[in-house]
């Protein structure tokens, strides 16, 4: 896998991983499990949602389902919402009439993964609409904005939206006020990682001539 910048662009390092003293996010300093192969048990999305039905897990629990394990999402700080907002409203207006924004809605990649993004750009309607979650085929774009959820972003679910397909896939990274964009999936990774900052335009691949300003972002 190769990168669009290397390590000289100032906050990132090579393959996208951000340069910052002291990022990390919460881990049980205790999971033992994880040093050693203990075979486990992994859920499906059809064990998920029996969860959801059976009253285990319910709307006010954040999780999301990735890779078969139920990952805890990080809460929405101010600046993160804000962000969410300016996304969602420059992108409805952009794609209006060619396509469909969701806010913080499932997308179901595979029999083991539904993760959460905070915006998706997809196909209306999408496969198996209205009974279905869009799937990787229905994704034209899926943002996902980070600030205490960086490294998660950056690591565990960015190899997950490739290993889906997902041809274009944006990092709003709160940190630096950067917006990675990641398109060309190869195995795990990108192919293509570009870096954009204010006062710079974004443009949604799948859509031609659909451009969001960066700067409104970051406001």
């Amino acid at each position: 896998m190769s990168d669009a910048f290397d390590g000289g662009q100032g906050a990132y390092g090579s393959g996208g991983q951000p340069r910052r003293e002291g990022a990390s996010v919460t881990r049980a300093a205790d999971d033992v499990l994880s040093h050693h192969p203990v075979p486990r048990h992994r859920l499906t999305v059809a064990d998920y949602h029996r969860l959801g039905q059976a009253g285990i897990l319910g709307e006010d629990d954040r999780v999301e389902l990735l890779d078969g394990q139920l990952v805890d999402m990080s809460p929405i700080s101010p600046r993160h919402a804000l962000a969410v907002d300016a996304l969602s409203e420059l992108l409805i207006h952009a794609v209006a009439g060619r396509a469909h924004v969701r806010v913080q809605n499932p997308i179901t990649l595979d029999s083991g993964s539904e993760p959460q993004p905070d915006l998706a750009v997809v196909r209306r309607p999408w496969s198996g609409y209205p009974r279905a979650h869009p799937g990787p085929a229905d994704v034209l774009l899926l943002i996902e904005v980070a600030d205490s959820s960086l490294e998660l972003d950056l690591g565990a679910k960015r190899a997950i939206y490739a290993r889906a397909g997902i041809a274009e896939f944006w990092i709003v990274d709160l940190t630096t006020d950067t917006v990675l964009v990641h398109r060309d999936p190869d195995g795990d990774g990108y192919r293509s990682v570009t870096p954009v900052q204010a006062p710079g335009v974004l443009d949604v691949h799948a859509l031609t001539g659909v451009t969001v300003p960066a700067g409104p972002i970051f406001a």
